[in-house]
C-alpha cells in the first residue's frame, strides 16, 4: 500500500480510500466487517462514512455496523483513520441537519455513540450551510477539538469559493482549518478542476474523489454486457450518461484493452496520477472488489495514453489545454 499525507496536515493516510456507503444498503453486516478486515490486511486505513448512511427505509444504518466492528478489538480502530459527516438532516424536527452550533454537537455526540469510539479523525461537513456563519461553525468544530472529540477538519461538495471562505475565517481564529475536500471527480466529471482542485492546492487540502467511475460507466461496462454479466452503469442517471457518451466510452474501453488493463483500474490510476489528489473513495461491495481495485496502484500512465484521455475527456473550461484556474483565461 502507498501511503500519503492528508493535505498539509501530518496525519498518513492509504491512497485508497474504503467508502462504506454499500454497508447495510447492498451489503451484510457479515460481509462489511469482512471486508473491513480484508481492508486492513491490504493496508488500507483510511475509511469514509456519513451519519445518513443506511438511514433510508429498510436500510441498516452503517456506522453502527463500524462501530460494532470496532468493538471486536484487535487494534481496529487504532490502526483506522475515521472520517464521517454533518449536515444532510437525519429528521424532520428544526436543528436536526445542517451546521449550526446545537446540530453540530448533537451530531457528533451521536455519531461518537453510534461507531463506538471517543472521537472522529477526520470530520466532515457534508455540504456548505450557506445560512450559518462561519464564526459560528469554526467556534462549535474548536469546542469538539478542545474537548478531544475530533482531531481534523474536512469538507464535501465545496466550491472554490467556498473553500477560501472556510479557510479564510479559521486562519483570523488561528485555526488549522480544513485539511481535505472530498468531491465528484472523474474523467467524465472533471469540473473540480476549474476552480476546487488550484483552491484545494493552494490552501493545502488533500482532495478525496467519490464517484470515481461515475456510477460503473468507466468500470468497463460495455465490455461486461458483451461477457452477458450484469454491470453498474446501465441503470438510473448512468445509463443516461452511457446512452449520451456511448462512443466516447467505446474508445475509452478499446484504450484500456491496448494497454492490457481494466477500465476501472485505469480509471483509479488517473485520478492517482493527478496533482493534490489524496486518494480516491472505493466502495466495494464484495472483499474481492477490494482486492481488485489494488491493480490501480501499480499502473503508471505514460505520457501517450494521459494525452489520449485528455482527448477523450477534455479539461473543462473555455480554454482548458492551460492550467486550472487560468482555464478561464483566453
Amino acid at each position: 500500500m502507498e501511503y500519503t499525507n492528508l493535505g498539509r496536515s501530518g496525519l498518513a493516510v492509504s491512497r485508497l480510500v474504503l467508502g462504506t456507503m454499500n454497508f447495510g444498503t447492498q451489503t451484510s453486516e457479515a460481509d462489511s466487517h469482512a471486508i473491513m478486515d480484508r481492508a486492513h490486511d491490504r493496508g488500507i486505513n483510511f475509511f469514509d462514512t456519513a451519519n445518513v448512511y443506511g438511514t433510508r427505509p429498510g436500510e441498516v444504518p452503517t456506522e453502527p455496523i463500524i462501530g460494532k466492528w470496532f468493538a471486536s478489538g484487535s487494534g481496529r480502530r487504532e490502526k483506522t483513520v475515521l472520517a464521517t459527516k454533518v449536515y444532510i438532516p437525519t429528521g424532520s424536527w428544526p436543528n436536526e441537519g445542517r451546521l449550526s452550533a446545537l446540530n453540530i454537537r448533537r451530531a457528533c455526540e451521536a455519531s461518537l455513540k453510534r461507531l463506538g469510539t471517543d472521537y472522529i479523525d477526520v470530520y466532515q461537513m457534508h455540504h456548505v450551510d450557506r445560512t450559518t456563519p462561519w464564526e459560528e461553525i469554526w467556534e462549535a468544530f474548536g469546542v469538539l477539538r478542545q474537548q478531544g472529540k475530533v482531531l481534523y477538519f474536512g469538507s464535501s461538495n465545496f466550491a472554490g469559493w467556498h473553500l477560501a471562505q472556510a479557510q479564510e475565517a479559521a486562519r483570523s481564529r488561528h485555526f488549522l482549518g480544513l485539511v481535505s475536500e472530498q468531491s465528484m471527480y472523474n474523467l467524465m466529471n472533471r469540473w473540480v478542476e476549474l476552480e476546487v482542485l488550484p483552491a484545494a492546492r493552494h490552501y493545502g487540502l488533500g482532495l478525496i474523489p467519490w464517484g470515481p467511475l461515475n456510477g460503473g460507466v468507466l468500470a468497463g461496462v460495455l465490455r461486461k454486457q458483451k461477457e452477458g454479466g450484469a454491470a453498474r452503469g446501465t441503470s438510473g442517471h448512468s445509463a443516461g450518461a452511457l446512452a449520451k457518451h456511448h462512443e466516447t466510452i467505446t474508445a475509452y474501453e478499446k484504450l484500456c484493452a491496448g494497454i492490457g488493463e481494466d477500465p476501472a483500474h485505469v480509471g483509479l490510476a488517473w485520478l492517482l496520477a493527478q496533482e493534490g489528489v489524496t486518494g480516491p473513495i472505493i466502495g466495494p461491495r464484495t472483499a474481492a472488489q477490494l482486492d481488485s481495485s489494488l491493480r490501480a496502484l501499480t499502473i503508471r500512465l505514460d505520457g501517450a495514453t494521459l494525452a489520449r484521455l485528455d482527448e477523450l475527456f477534455p479539461a473543462p473550461g473555455p480554454n482548458g489545454s492551460k492550467p486550472a484556474p487560468e482555464a478561464y483565461a483566453w
